[in-house]
């Protein structure tokens, strides 16, 4: 299977230009999660690896104290009333043994997913979302570990994994199969081949790993998963948000309408910050438009949905802005239970504070593999993102009305029938399937694990359809924009000095090199698909 076939083009330019992005476990960005998932490659810092291998020192030292620790000593889930790791004091070879008995089975009993192979895109996001999980120390996995998932991601070694199987909850039965795959075991993508895992290995010159101590359950017990889902949707989201903007911009000239509602004035008297902030944008997109200019037969108010677009366009940058900030704190903190601090004093000295803590530091049992903060803000940001696909496809339909845009009815010429009349049905389709993809899933849930674990949030369904929202959002924008484009033609036609702003006019001469202008009946979906594309790409 060719590379190219699994990664964009983007991808295989990254990797031919040794694109690297350091790994420190403080700083990754959803932005750096989008590259590598294209091909880039990573490096890691020597301060993280100090505090991996510190973190590593601090596991094993409360094991030796005897300490009982989830996932190391004792079982997980309902299991961990079961001991199986016993320590006595000493990491002898028999408790060496026994630990890696215990790990490699870990692995094999939650390997267990549903669908089709996960993209390697999203994939090799998995692996650098959970690699810099790890760089923050709070995993206590062995060094091997770390460089494993490295090298995964340098050597492009990809995990084959099903992409769907996980409550949110921790993605344990998606993510044991990277572990597998470092055992040497289960099939992974070679340089974009499928091949045995132990096939690849050796051709990569890689040992397979010989899982120790809490290796396993920190590969497989993490939402790298989910957060690799959520941080490629955000960067498409925030490409989505600008494009949108652009389009109804040109919409807006489209329709002669009225820029009032955007002016500083109207702003001031409704002071929301995003709001203001995205009413200037307009603004700025719309610079020295026509429609500035006096126009008598230009109306004094436009439909709400032109009218409003700054609401709907300032709760999607909202939106934006508070998932940046979440996803920041998920990929750049430790979502491990137990967890490793690092660290000599307890906060208290009362027993339950101080029974974990062991030379260094403790490992502490923790929730942390919780999501639902982030994985409410997407539920929330998928109802903004419905309103948006609405108000879209409510301004294609008045573009065709040739009552709001006193041209010719759907937009058609002297040589068409129907012109653009029977296709508002798909993009009124496309947005009453992102209304429906609005609606929660992070509630639909029942206790698993022998009823020990009775809470999940359905997180990587959540970020599945919301992808799909973001994909449909394209098609409806791009919709709109042949619309657009077919209204600012035609009001050229009648006044070939129309002067559309800078960015209006960048996007209409990019866009006819793509779709032409229809002066016939034709097909139109290849120019659908192209428009959503022309956007996607739209620099």
């Amino acid at each position: 299977m060719n590379i190219v076939r699994n990664l964009s083009v983007v991808a295989a330019l990254a990797l031919s230009l040794n694109a690297s992005i350091t790994l420190d476990g403080e700083n990754l960005t959803s932005k750096d999660i989008a590259y590598i998932s294209n091909g880039a490659k990573v490096d890691i810092s020597k301060k993280a690896m100090q505090k991996v291998k510190k973190a590593h020192e601090i596991l094993l030292s409360a094991a030796k104290d005897g300490q009982k620790i989830y996932g190391l000593t004792v079982g997980v889930g309902l299991n961990k009333d079961r001991s199986f790791v016993d320590a006595k004091g000493n990491l002898d070879a028999e408790v060496i043994e026994a630990s890696t008995k215990f790990n490699i089975g870990l692995i094999h009993a939650h390997c267990g997913g549903v669908g089709e192979d996960m993209p390697l895109k999203t994939a090799r996001a998995v692996l650098a979302t959970r690699l810099n999980n790890m760089l923050f120390a709070g995993a206590g996995v062995q060094e091997e570990v770390i460089s494993l998932y490295k090298e995964f991601l340098n050597q492009d070694i990809i995990p084959v994994m099903p992409s769907v199987g996980s409550m949110g909850e921790a993605d344990i039965t998606i993510l044991g199969h990277v572990g597998l795959a470092m055992l040497g075991e289960g099939e992974v993508y070679y340089k974009g081949e499928k091949m045995a895992a132990a096939q690849a290995l050796k051709k990569a010159g890689l040992k397979p790993l010989s899982p120790f101590g809490k290796d396993s359950l920190s590969i497989l017990s993490s939402n790298a998963y989910s957060a690799a889902l959520a941080s490629l949707a955000l960067e498409d989201l925030k490409h989505a948000d600008k494009m949108s903007k652009l389009v109804f911009a040109l919409s807006l000239e489209a329709l002669n309408g009225n820029v009032a509602p955007f002016s500083s004035e109207a702003a001031s008297l409704r002071l929301f910050p995003q709001f203001e902030a995205t009413a200037k944008q307009i603004r700025e997109i719309l610079k020295d438009s026509y429609l500035w200019d006096k126009d008598d037969a230009r109306a004094l108010q436009d439909p709400l949905s032109y009218r409003d677009a700054s609401y709907f366009f300032a709760a999607m940058s909202s939106s934006i802005q508070s998932l940046e900030s979440l996803m920041k704190i998920q990929l750049n903190s430790s979502d491990d239970n137990p967890g490793i601090f690092i660290g000599e004093q307890p906060a208290g000295a009362k027993f339950q504070e101080s029974k974990l803590f062991t030379k260094g530091g403790a490992v502490v049992p923790t929730s942390n593999f919780e999501p639902l903060l982030w994985v409410i803000e997407f539920e929330k940001a998928s109802i903004v993102l419905a309103h948006n696909s609405k108000a879209s496809s409510l301004r294609t339909i008045k573009l065709s009305d040739d009552n709001f845009t006193h041209l010719s009815r759907f937009l058609g010429t002297d040589k068409t029938v129907h012109a653009f009349g029977a296709m508002q049905k798909p993009f009124v389709a496309l947005a009453g399937e992102n209304e429906f993809l609005a609606n929660p899933a992070s509630l639909d849930y029942v206790p698993v694990a022998g009823n020990i674990e009775d809470v999940a949030t359905n997180a990587p369904f959540v970020m599945q359809k919301f992808s799909k929202q973001i994909e449909n959002f394209y098609s409806i924008l791009g919709m709109e924009l042949i619309h657009a484009a077919q209204a600012i033609d035609l009001r050229m036609q009648q006044n070939p000095n129309l002067k559309l702003s800078a960015q209006t006019k960048k996007l209409y001469d990019e866009y006819r090199k793509v779709v032409k202008f229809m002066d016939t009946d034709r097909p139109l979906t290849g120019d659908f698909r192209n428009s959503a594309k022309f956007l996607k790409e739209y620099k």
